[in-house]
């Protein structure tokens, strides 16, 4: 089952999944990502992390009215962090409510979490284990479960405080349905494949349906001895219900999946015996869970002080299962993805600019820790090459130099005290500077009159193929001027029209040489004509107009 989706519009490419993933389960394809269910293990950091709310945890909301609907009574195993989800509201109040919803009973998870506790007591006391690791969170089990297998041996085979209150439970109301509520995406998945949990919300969606219906929370607090469970949400927890520990044993927590990594780590290669640890993936333990982390706001010493106290000092009175009852199996299922080979990560490597080793930043702007790590990921068709953020500069760094570089026209570029901070080689040209450091820094008056790149500045309208005259240089140009206010700087394009100034010129000379011999012909010719014209005895006036346009089309040309 897929706890999470991904709403489209909402991904804005910036990584920050990825970052936070821990086993890097995103996989980005079409500038969108993508949850890689084989892989992931559901610690929910991609769904607490992300800016744009683009994550969103499955709601079972839909499935749960199916089951009030059944006639069947429905009863909720509430979760004992809810206690520092919803403060000051204690088991009780939180029944009232939850039956005005239309549900038979809620009960505490906490409950569970005594039939698992007295369970590990058993091994601990009865089975000659070198390491057990608690099972109670399921994010930890699949983290073991897929990428470290010599420590699923380690594991303990026992189910989750969820599943053994479900169970007992149904063993209590054989027609019941069960609900778990609490703040773990990944106890939707061990839900679906427990077989005897039916359903399973988050805080926040029962946040979400009480609103809706209008039911307030009491302010109610309840207070049991028999609740020593309800440890089991906080760092060391478990632990701290304990009551048989063998001194054979060291016991010690860990929280927090990097902490968890190490750990893990260092079981596999052999450098921890003979220990109990309790492992949590969210730092706090359950109380750090996503959901709470995401809405809650968590305080982590705050909750953990709630909860302690919140629980009492003695166990539930439970009617303990067989050992039998209780037993699990966890089998390593590693993701479908393979190690590419050197040669495929050398090739992706050098697709990224990366030919040596010291080309390899290891930014983690990607969402990986190391270049390396990210070539794997594109060999595996995780990742894609222009989610190197150097790369795209360099490329795109590369791209706009060759452009300037190539073009014919003269680029000069200012920043806002008219400092030259590039020019390329056609500009260079144009003013006879031998090399760009010659000027790179320099003001701008040393080699062009400012006044153009000031009026552009100020006013923030470009200037557009203004002709100028640039008498030091004896050339004529066609410059553009362009203000980008964002980045401060002034943009100059310079397209050397000097030839064809002269060529104008040229023409214009010509012309004038033409008009001016046109002059002398049409004088000349006027005082023949008068003379013709005298001699015929007719006027002259009709051959003037027609000289005149003669003289006209040609000072036209």
């Amino acid at each position: 089952m897929a706890c999470m989706n991904l709403k489209r519009s909402n991904c804005k490419n910036c990584y920050k999944c990825i970052r936070n993933c821990p086993v890097k389960a995103i996989r980005f394809s079409g500038n969108q990502a993508h949850i890689m269910q084989d892989a992931c293990i559901l610690c929910g950091q991609c769904f607490v992390v992300c800016p744009q709310n683009a994550k969103e945890i499955v709601s079972e909301r839909e499935k749960v009215n199916v089951l009030l609907q059944s006639g069947d009574p429905v009863i909720v195993s509430m979760a004992p962090s809810f206690i520092a989800n919803y403060e000051g509201v204690g088991i009780s109040a939180m029944r009232e409510a939850l039956k005005q919803l239309g549900f038979f009973d809620v009960e505490e998870t906490a409950i569970g979490a005594t039939i698992v506790k007295n369970e590990y007591e058993r091994i601990l006391k009865e089975e000659d284990r070198d390491i057990l690791i608690a099972s109670c969170c399921p994010s930890v089990n699949l983290l073991i479960q897929r990428y470290f297998p010599k420590a699923v041996e380690y594991l303990a085979d026992v189910v989750s405080p969820m599943v053994a209150h479900c169970q007992d439970i149904k063993k209590r109301y054989p027609e019941a349905k069960t609900v778990f509520i609490g703040p773990c995406v990944a106890k939707k998945y061990e839900g679906e494949i427990s077989g005897v949990v039916d359903a399973v919300l988050t805080y926040e969606e029962l946040s979400q349906w009480l609103k809706e219906a209008n039911i307030e929370l009491k302010q109610e607090m309840d207070e049991t001895p028999e609740s020593s469970t309800r440890f089991f949400p906080v760092a060391g927890g478990i632990l701290r219900s304990m009551k048989e520990k063998p001194n054979d044993y060291a016991y010690f927590e860990i929280n927090g999946i990097e902490k968890c990594l190490n750990a893990l780590r260092d079981i596999e290669q052999g450098h921890i015996h003979k220990c109990f640890i309790e492992m949590s993936s969210c730092v706090g333990s359950c109380i750090g869970g996503p959901v709470m982390e995401k809405y809650h706001q968590t305080n982590i010493i705050k909750d953990y002080i709630t909860v302690s106290k919140y629980a009492g000092e003695e166990d539930f009175d439970v009617q303990q299962p067989k050992a039998v009852e209780l037993k699990t199996q966890f089998e390593f299922t590693p993701p479908e993805a393979q190690m590419p080979t050197e040669e495929a990560i050398l090739a992706a490597l050098k697709k990224m600019g990366k030919y040596k080793e010291s080309d390899e930043l290891n930014c983690g702007t990607c969402g990986y820790n190391t270049c390396r790590e990210k070539a794997i990921a594109i060999c595996q068709g995780k990742a894609q090459i222009t989610m190197c953020l150097p790369y795209l500069k360099q490329k795109a760094e590369s791209f706009s130099d060759a452009i300037v570089r190539n073009t014919s026209n003269g680029v000069i570029v200012l920043n806002d005290n008219l400092e030259v901070q590039q020019i390329n080689e056609a500009a260079r040209k144009m003013m006879n500077i031998r090399f760009a450091t010659d000027v790179l820094g320099e003001p701008v008056v040393r080699i062009l009159d400012p006044v153009d790149f000031v009026e552009a500045m100020y006013n923030e309208e470009p200037i557009e193929n203004k002709r100028v005259y640039l008498a030091d240089y004896k050339r004529y140009v066609e410059e553009s001027i362009v203000y980008d206010k964002d980045s401060h700087l002034l943009i100059c394009i310079m397209r050397d029209v000097t030839e064809e100034a002269a060529n104008k010129e040229k023409r214009e000379r010509l012309s004038r040489e033409t008009i001016e011999v046109a002059d002398k012909v049409v004088e000349k010719q006027m005082r023949i004509v008068q003379e013709i014209a005298s001699l015929l005895g007719e006027t002259t006036a009709e051959t003037k107009i027609a000289l005149t346009k003669l003289k006209e089309s040609i000072e036209n040309e």
